[in-house]
């Protein structure tokens, strides 16, 4: 029986075990999106030639999960390889062709081939095109004559054939094969160029034309080589430039061959600019053909070939056009979406011809349509998305060069899958990281009630709903589906945020009926659709059709007439019409009013296209736009005369004469030529010569022999000849001199050096009979190397300029002609010493301020007393302008030069305090800095997220959390407070996470109440007084499984970064540290243990108690012995004070303690009324200031003010000034005493915070004691706060709510243990502290002492206090009133101190406290305040006795 039992139960757990795998397979189908298939070509055919005869293979191979079908079209129609012998599908995809077959009248084989694959259920892809080319054994267009030609000439050999159906083409001499190089060359059509022919060039010359073992040899032609008679012959071209066209990539090599005797010099020129034939692509090979290597789009343009001699010059042009293929910048990418959607998909090419883009569909061409459509020239919109457009999309892209093919997938998700957030751009298996969770299980919204349309347009419709009657949540959101009617493609639009119950449907037809339906969803997924709504557009505004029949014609250099015919449907009167007009490539648009059909446009640009349209505008507004129509004005003269006319001279009868072309913009045509007009001296006849085309040169023969002549040049158009250019004169030579060997060295060269310059003078070279045509100048220190001047022939002498003083130069003097340099001269000097005074110094600028604009810029801004009184700069002087923070360990500064009195400071960190100082400088002389000016950036909002963020378990109680996190890395201002959002979906929106703040100064936070074993996602955000700043990563945490004493704080939980959008399994948090061994006995190891933790534990708590009753009572006896002194010293300043009282009436001089050097200074004392002192607790941290009563609110915004970072110490000064009793201050030092520091630290007000930096802030923390003669508690009970070691916090006071009544009690200062020890009396919590409101010491000197660091104007008011403060004292039966509140402390830079001290007198009221200053001025004698003197000098001899002790 009990066996049937087990197996019955066996099968029961095996069938509920199979229905949830069931359901969850279910549910998986049903929520997760279908991943990318990779599919693409790995390899795609190639352009081929082939031969006759010969097999052929088209390369093709692609790659899927799914093994692909391949398939191939030639010319766009699909091969049927099946029934083909000939042609056979390989197993990798590729096409073989056993034969290829091609005859006059049959070409089968050739054209255009393209790979197809397709993988079914999952779409297909198209391959780039083919093309496949047959060779053959062309004809000869042109074979090799039979030539003479002279020795030290050039050689042209006709074989041309059409290159695209040969090759292979080689020459043969003798019938061996001919070595090419750079003087036996062949050009692109097949052609041989042999330069500088010699005599072993002479032979039998034929072409080969060789295709697999055919051989095709043309006539053989004899080359016959003369000998050189020197006579002149005419210079021609035998194989000038011709068109090319190269694909980027490729070698050029433009023909340019001469002949003429005396051999022609080649050069060549790109758009108007001599071409560098040294250089590394390009150079002159053949004797004169340009060879380019490795063209690109840059080297597209004009190339002009000039030929030139002594006797003649020619030159001819060719242009070079080099295609880009195209190349993708934006390759499609792969698309999630649901039907109904829009979607694009992006594709951007470029190319030279630019690109013509085509998008095909699984293999198929689309066609635009209404729901297709290509936008911003490339890419492809899809609208109402529908099951049947999913599948594989390619964009072609094509030019002349190449054709290429990028391929994106798009899938279209079921309704109750979520779009993935984060789409995969490539084709990859593993996409499930990216798939949103998809919608809940729960109840789904009903239909959206009354759906209405309230605003209907030609265009665009506005529907307004009702929320449903069951939405099932509150976040509800809405999708409107509409579709023309008729139409099967639904479009849809969503509302732009949850809740809102309006849509407006923009871009519809005009005079169109549309369906519209609206669906409610929430979280758990889409709800039912309402009723559909059938709503018509309105039509279209009847404006005016275009004007047909525009024309645009020139009537002048400078106007265009403009004519048209009135609109074939005006839709009413023609009110006027506008006429729109810009120049060709400019961009900005203008327009007239026209109000005929006609109208003449004046002032235009001379010789420049203008396009232009039409638009009418009748009472309904502007109407439909012509197209472009284009002009240009008439040509004219050129405005402007030839450039950098030069002369030289080439021999006794002949100069040559060169320019550039009028500057761009002044041509104002074509120039067809330039006019050349000279004259002989100073005579006023001239002659004139004239070159044709784009000449820039031209040589000027039988000239007489030692004659200067003068030339200039115009430009000419059809229309007439331009201005011309200045007169510039030449001289012949007296005799033809030799050129053909270079100058010898100049016979003299003198130099005479003076401070920064030399003076340089030569005689010319002995032999007379060779060309000199300049001189060339060579210096530098050391070196003549350095730099070169060139001169003319005809200069004898040359200053060299820009020297540095008492250097020694060397310097070098070369003669040169056409053949090169002389010999060189070498001279050598050293240039006078620079005998100038030392510049005195500038005077620095004054009244330097900085002005804060932002979070990162502060205006500097300063006046200059060397300036007259307008402070206008009229020399070049300049200012550098430095600054950095205000940190004493930063010493690096940065500067700026201006040459204004005002400069603005940009890139600073937001809330940081920077020193500015500003320096003059001019010429040689400079000032010293300026005094410094500070300057705080303004708050700005945190640039960074909380850091550090973790989250535990709370012990004992699983359902609550602690989170702690530290501030973000550049807060930028002070942190008001931290907003936590929490959520158990990471992928959930920000405003379904749970939110909770945190005050700015906590740094922990607990949060309750959460669900046992679940994870959830925390992100942490700051804030400051500017705003939020960024979150921190979401970190995931798991809460326990069970409430459970006996587990650790964390077990079963740990925190982990997440991403938005990954997944994080739960077995990650399955182990952590103190879960029990389920293999074992999980009781067991604590059981044996137990006796032994408790005898440790008891024994560490003994001696715990032991070692604090033995502390206790050490620090009870020294406090006690040390309270007995110093009530004597209570007693003692009570006793002064009433002495005081009866002195007779002297003024003494105002003391205080120097915060750097401790010496005695007098100071004024202030006029203004005496306010109260009151007292405020120092928090420890800045979690311990209290914030202020809410019942002092108004008080505080009537009574608030604000202190600078530099006043407070004259602040507490002037305080002190205005008591009338004296405190005695007891400073622990140590045995070096080093510079104390004295600061007062103004505590600010609670709704606007300021930071205060000082110099010397405080490195010891400061204790202050209280202690009342007369007080409801014991006697003896002190009241210590202790400040953080190196705190900066700003210090708030907290008002008391138990104000002390009895007016006239002693308070005295207590003295603490020795810091050593580390006892003292402390305050047991802060919130003991804030119930009891003790009044805490602060330094309040009762004699009228003041810093002197800083002086204090007479100006300065303490009637409006920073904060409200309790009042140390206030009379009974009175109101307390809001005082202002500084905390001073007396410690040592870098040194740990022990607490000081402080002696609080009793205050009087307001009345009594006069009457006492009044007292006490009246009652000084000169012992007195002699013997006040000495006792001060006194207690500065103890503080160094206690600090060397």
């Amino acid at each position: 029986m009990a066996e049937r039992g087990a197996r019955l139960l066996l099968s029961l757990t095996f069938l509920l075990l199979l229905l949830f795998t069931t359901a969850a397979k279910s549910t998986d189908k049903g929520s997760v999106a279908r991943h990318f298939t990779p599919f693409w070509f790995l390899v795609e055919p190639a352009d081929i030639l082939a031969v006759r005869g010969s097999p052929a293979v088209l390369n093709c191979s692609a790659y899927s999960d799914l093994a692909p079908r391949v398939e191939w079209k030639k010319d766009g129609t699909f091969l049927n390889l099946a029934s083909d012998d000939r042609r056979q599908l390989l197993p990798d995809g590729s096409l073989l062709l056993t034969s290829v077959v091609h005859s006059k009248h049959n070409k089968p084989d050739e054209g255009y081939y393209q790979c197809v694959a397709t993988v079914d259920s999952l779409g297909t892809i198209n391959s780039r095109v083919a093309r496949l080319t047959v060779a053959g054994l062309p004809r000869f267009n042109s074979q090799p004559e039979a030539l003479m030609v002279y020795q030290g000439d050039s050689v042209v050999l006709s074989c041309d054939v059409n290159l695209d159906l040969v090759p292979f083409t080689r020459w043969e001499l003798n019938k061996e094969p001919l070595d090419l190089d750079e003087r036996i060359i062949s050009l692109p059509s097949g052609a041989l160029v042999i330069s500088n022919v010699n005599e072993s060039d002479a032979g039998l010359y034929r072409c080969i034309v060789e295709i697999a073992a055919t051989v095709k040899a043309s006539d053989e032609a004899k080359v016959e080589v003369l000998a050189e008679t020197g006579m002149p012959r005419q210079l021609q071209f035998l194989r000038p430039p011709v068109l090319s066209t190269k694909v980027q990539g490729q070698d050029m090599l433009m023909p340019c061959v001469a002949t003429g005797y005396p051999p022609p010099r080649i050069q060549w020129m790109f758009n108007d600019k001599l071409i560098d034939s040294s250089g590394n692509r390009s150079k002159i090979i053949g004797g004169g053909s340009l060879l380019i290597l490795n063209v690109t789009d840059e080297d597209t343009g004009m190339y002009t070939c000039l030929a030139g001699n002594e006797n003649d010059t020619l030159q001819a042009s060719a242009e070079l056009m080099v295609q880009v293929p195209p190349q993708f910048i934006k390759r499609p990418t792969n698309i999630y979406a649901h039907e109904s959607m829009d979607i694009v998909f992006e594709c951007e090419v470029s190319g030279v011809p630019s690109p013509s883009v085509k998008w095909v569909k699984n293999g198929d061409a689309v066609i635009p349509s209404d729901y297709f459509k290509i936008i911003n020239e490339y890419n492809l919109q899809v609208l109402g998305l529908v099951k049947s457009d999913e599948g594989f999309y390619q964009c072609m892209a094509e030019n002349d060069a190449r054709n290429m093919q990028a391929s994106a997938q798009l899938i279209i998700l079921e309704h109750d899958v979520a779009t993935p957030t984060t789409p995969s751009t490539l084709l990859i298996s593993a996409t499930n990281d990216h798939v949103a969770q998809a919608a809940g299980s729960g109840p789904t919204p009903s239909a959206p009630r009354d759906v209405v349309a309230s605003l209907v347009s030609t265009r665009f419709i506005k529907l307004t709903w009702r929320l449903p009657a069951e939405p099932h949540g509150d976040n509800i959101t809405y999708t409107v589906y509409y579709k023309p009617e008729g139409s099967s493609r639904e479009r849809i639009e969503n509302t732009s945020r949850p809740g809102e119950l309006q849509v407006t449907i923009q871009s519809l037809m005009p005079e169109t009926k549309y369906v519209f339906r609206v669906v409610a969803h929430n979280k758990n997924g889409l709800g039912e659709s309402s009723t559909p709504l059938k709503v018509s557009t309105q039509p279209e505004v009847q404006v005016p059709g275009p004007s047909p029949n525009l024309r645009a014609f020139a009537t002048s250099p400078t106007s265009i007439t403009v004519t048209w015919d009135m609109p074939l449907s005006g839709n009413g009167e023609i009110q006027n019409y506008k006429l729109y007009y810009m120049e060709k490539g400019m961009g900005n648009e203008q327009f007239v009013d026209v109000g005929s059909l006609s109208y003449t446009i004046n002032g235009l640009k001379k010789y420049a296209e203008y396009s232009f349209r039409v638009v009418a505008h009748n009472k309904h507004g502007l109407g439909v736009s012509t197209e472009d129509v284009v002009a240009r004005t008439f040509s004219d003269v050129p405005s402007a005369p030839p450039q950098n006319l030069t002369l030289e001279v080439r021999n006794s009868k002949s100069i040559m004469v060169q320019w550039q072309p009028p500057p761009p913009g002044t041509h104002n045509g074509q120039i067809t030529g330039y006019k050349i007009r000279y004259r002989k001296g100073l005579r006023k006849s001239d002659t004139t010569e004239s070159t044709g085309g784009i000449q820039l040169f031209q040589l000027i023969e039988g000239l007489e022999r030692g004659t200067e002549y003068s030339f200039r040049v115009a430009a000419m158009t059809v229309n007439g000849t331009g201005p011309v250019t200045e007169w510039v004169s030449a001289e012949t030579f007296e005799s033809d001199l030799d050129e053909s060997r270079v100058p010898d060295k100049p016979s003299s060269l003198h130099v005479r050096p003076l401070v920064t310059s030399i003076v340089v003078s030569w005689t010319p070279p002995e032999n007379q009979d060779i060309v000199v045509r300049g001189y060339a100048i060579g210096y530098g220190i050391g070196s003549p190397h350095a730099q070169t001047i060139k001169v003319d022939y005809k200069q004898r002498y040359y200053t060299i300029e820009n020297l540095d003083p008492s250097s020694h130069y060397v310097i070098t003097l070369k003669a040169f002609n056409n053949m090169g340099e002389g010999e060189p001269v070498y001279e050598s000097a050293v240039t006078r010493p620079l005998s100038v005074p030392d510049p005195t110094p500038m005077l620095p600028p004054v009244g330097v301020q900085a002005t804060v604009l932002s979070h990162d810029t502060i205006k500097v801004t300063w006046a200059d007393n060397s300036l007259p009184k307008n402070q206008k700069i009229t020399d070049a002087r300049y200012y550098t302008v430095r600054w950095k923070t205000n940190i004493p360990a930063n010493t690096k500064y940065k500067t700026s030069n201006t040459t204004n009195l005002v400069h603005m400071v940009t890139g600073l960190k937001p809330n940081t305090l920077y020193e500015f100082s500003v320096m003059v400088t001019k010429g040689r002389r400079s000032s010293t800095w300026s005094m410094t000016a500070h300057g705080t950036t303004f708050e700005t909002i945190p640039n960074s997220p909380p850091k550090d963020v973790t989250v535990v378990s709370k012990e004992g109680k699983p359902r609550i959390i602690i989170i702690n996190w530290q501030p973000p890395s550049e807060a930028n201002g002070k942190i008001t407070g931290y907003i936590i959002y929490y959520s158990t979906d990471v992928n959930a929106e920000v405003h379904d996470w749970v939110i909770e703040p945190v005050v700015g100064n906590r740094l922990t936070h607990q949060i309750q109440d959460l669900t046992l074993d679940t994870p959830y996602y925390f992100k942490i955000q700051a804030r400051n007084s500017k705003g939020m700043g960024p979150m921190s990563e979401a970190v995931q945490f798991r809460t326990p499984k069970a409430e459970s004493s006996d587990k650790m704080p964390n077990d079963q939980a740990s925190g982990s970064s997440v991403k938005p959008g990954g997944r994080h399994s739960g077995d990650d948090f399955a182990t952590s540290v103190g879960k029990p061994n389920l293999s074992g006995n999980p009781t067991s190891m604590g059981e044996n243990n137990i006796p032994m933790i408790v005898i440790v534990i008891v024994s560490v708590g003994a001696f715990t108690i032991i070692v604090v009753v033995v502390v206790a009572v050490i620090c009870t006896y020294r406090t006690t012995s040390k309270q007995k002194k110093k009530r004597a010293a209570c007693k003692s300043t009570n006793g002064s004070h009433k002495y005081k009282a009866s002195s007779k009436d002297l003024k003494p001089p105002d003391l205080w303690i120097h915060h750097e050097r401790l010496e005695l200074k007098p100071i004024d004392k202030s006029p203004e009324p005496n306010p109260v002192m009151t007292d405020t607790p120092i928090p420890r941290t800045s979690q311990d200031i209290t914030p202020v009563d809410s019942s002092l609110e108004n008080s505080i915004h009537q009574r608030r003010n604000s202190y600078r970072g530099h006043e407070s110490e004259d602040s507490i000064s002037a305080l002190a000034g205005r008591r009338g009793m004296r405190p005695k201050m007891m400073m622990p030092f140590d045995a070096q005493p080093p510079q104390p520091v004295i600061s007062a630290h103004p505590i600010h007000s609670l709704e606007k915070p300021h930071h205060h930096y000082h110099s010397g802030s405080l490195a010891s923390p400061t204790r202050s004691c209280l202690h009342h003669s007369i007080s409801p508690r014991p006697l003896n009970n002190s009241i210590c706060h202790i400040d953080r070691v190196n705190s900066s916090e700003s210090v708030r006071n907290t008002p008391s709510t138990e104000p002390l009544s009895i007016p006239g009690q002693s308070i005295c200062s207590v003295e603490h243990p020795d810091p050593d020890t580390g006892t003292g009396f402390l305050s047991t919590s802060s919130e003991e502290e804030t119930n009891r409101n003790p009044p805490t010491a602060h330094v309040r000197p009762s004699h009228p002492l003041k810093s002197f660091a800083v002086p204090n104007s007479s100006g300065t008011s303490f009637e409006s206090p920073v904060l409200p403060s309790t009042p140390l004292l206030a009379q009974a039966g009175t109101t307390p009133q809001l005082h202002s509140v500084k905390t001073a402390s007396i410690g040592t830079l870098g040194r740990t101190r022990s607490p000081m001290p402080v002696t609080v007198p009793s205050a009087p009221d307001i009345p009594e406290t006069s009457k006492m200053l009044e007292e006490v001025e009246s009652n000084y004698e000169p012992d007195e305040l002699t013997e006040e003197m000495a006792h001060l000098e006194g207690l500065m001899k103890d503080l160094n006795t206690i600090t060397t002790a």
